[in-house]
């Protein structure tokens, strides 16, 4: 890590994540779904994890904000929380212990010393810690080190594409040696008076400097004066695995790196650029899709040791005794009382439930489900449920058509469960395991 002792002094002056010790990420749905173990597990293997038992690393813990999502999202789970300010981690042991998480310790420590840790660990949270290192495959190979073999690493790096107007602002800075040392009130201060003294249409000040927000001295810490930052694009970042020996399993929010998604009728494309892009690589889908759309700040991936040629048929390809074997699980962060009373709620109130407001997972895909559906799945609340058992429940509640007035036999209702749980299969409300 370049300028280590910078950068402590940095984090030592404002810790971050600045949050108050009583917040609670207990209602950020999205971000327990991220944080949730099971989410990337199943992404890979399409196998639904236990997560009680596990040890989660969460290397570069800074105040303990993630560590506290971590244990929230991940019951049961041991965390271990690695940091270079010895007074981010201070405010950290803290958190967890105000929150009742008495399964987690922490550690002064910097990454290249994570081998004395007496653990291997099944999962690793490296969040806005990559990007200042000056060697990211010296990094990836220290966290691979203590990563069990089946086990998963989620990191990220700084755009530099979407940051560049950030980059420029801190090459102003370290000319007037402003980054020299861990910022100071002056220095915050400085930079606040030029930027916002700059004319309207300043290109810096156009892009680097838009609302009242960006004043505040964290801002101003994490983007202007932020020491050892540095900024990649998604060749940078499969070649930083190739070269550690980790295997790419997927972009965090997926749904945002799809490239056909950009177009507004992708359908109606020429039948040449569809080929085009059908024929590219994951790595190449992905850096075209960073250079139409830079939208991302973080290049956030989950990644792991390589798991040979492992085969996943895909669910529409499954065949009926596939589908007879399966087992049906809501994802964990839908399984709460919460949740369970808004169901009985949404079924006896004959109202639609709005999946999204308990499980966040595509901020463009808000999906209602009527009451007769949520009958058919509540028992998924309480336990997973073999397909089987949901097509016999859905014969008992509807056992007539209700356009025919015919009884529903076996088959018919095989393929209505099927058709009702695709759907919250393929925008993760629902895991199938077969």
């Amino acid at each position: 890590m370049e300028d280590i002792d910078k950068i402590r002094d940095q984090f030592n002056t404002l810790p971050y994540y600045n949050a108050p010790l009583a917040a609670t990420p207990k209602v950020d749905y999205s971000s327990l779904y991220i944080h949730n173990m099971v989410t990337a597990f199943y992404r890979r293997d399409q196998q639904v994890i236990d997560t009680a038992g596990k040890v989660i690393l969460d290397a570069g813990c800074g105040s303990g904000y993630k560590s506290l999502t971590l244990a929230e999202a991940n019951p049961g789970a041991k965390i271990v929380g690695i940091d270079l300010s010895e007074k981010s981690v201070g405010i950290a042991r803290e958190r967890l212990k105000l929150h009742g998480f008495t399964d987690a310790e922490f550690h002064v420590m910097p990454i290249e010393n994570i081998g004395t840790l007496e653990y291997e660990f099944d999962y690793i949270n490296c969040d806005e810690v990559l990007y200042l290192f000056s060697d990211i495959i010296k990094s990836l190979t220290l966290l691979k080190s203590v990563l069990k073999y089946d086990g998963i690493l989620r990191a990220n790096l700084h755009s530099k594409i979407q940051r560049s107007h950030y980059y420029r602002s801190q090459r102003i800075w370290k000319k007037l040696g402003l980054m020299d040392s861990a910022p100071q009130e002056a220095d915050y201060n400085l930079v606040r008076e030029a930027m916002q003294s700059l004319k309207p249409g300043v290109f810096l000040k156009e892009f680097a400097w838009k609302n009242n927000q960006e004043t505040s001295n964290e801002y101003i810490a994490r983007n202007h004066l932020l020491i050892g930052d540095r900024g990649f694009e998604i060749p940078d970042l499969f070649d930083g695995l190739r070269q550690s020996g980790l295997e790419f399993v997927g972009m965090v929010h997926a749904s945002q790196w799809d490239l056909l998604g950009l177009f507004e009728h992708w359908d109606e494309l020429p039948i040449a650029l569809m080929v085009k892009f059908s024929e590219l690589s994951t790595e190449e889908q992905l850096h075209i899709h960073e250079l139409f759309h830079s939208q991302q700040r973080l290049l956030d991936f989950w990644c792991g040791h390589p798991q040979g040629n492992r085969v996943k048929v895909k669910v529409e390809e499954w065949t009926q005794d596939q589908w007879n074997q399966a087992t049906v699980h809501f994802h964990p962060q839908l399984r709460t009382e919460t949740f369970k009373h808004r169901a009985i709620a949404s079924i006896t109130q004959m109202s639609a439930l709005p999946l999204y407001d308990y499980l966040s997972i595509d901020p463009e895909n808000r999906p209602l489900i009527d009451s007769v559906v949520v009958s058919l799945l509540l028992p998924l609340v309480d336990a997973p449920c073999t397909f089987r058992d949901l097509v016999g429940r859905s014969q008992k509640l509807y056992p007539v058509d209700p356009v025919s007035g015919e009884a529903i036999g076996p088959s018919q209702a095989t393929q209505k469960v099927k058709e009702l749980l695709i759907p919250l299969y393929e925008m993760g409300y629902v895991l199938l395991e077969s």
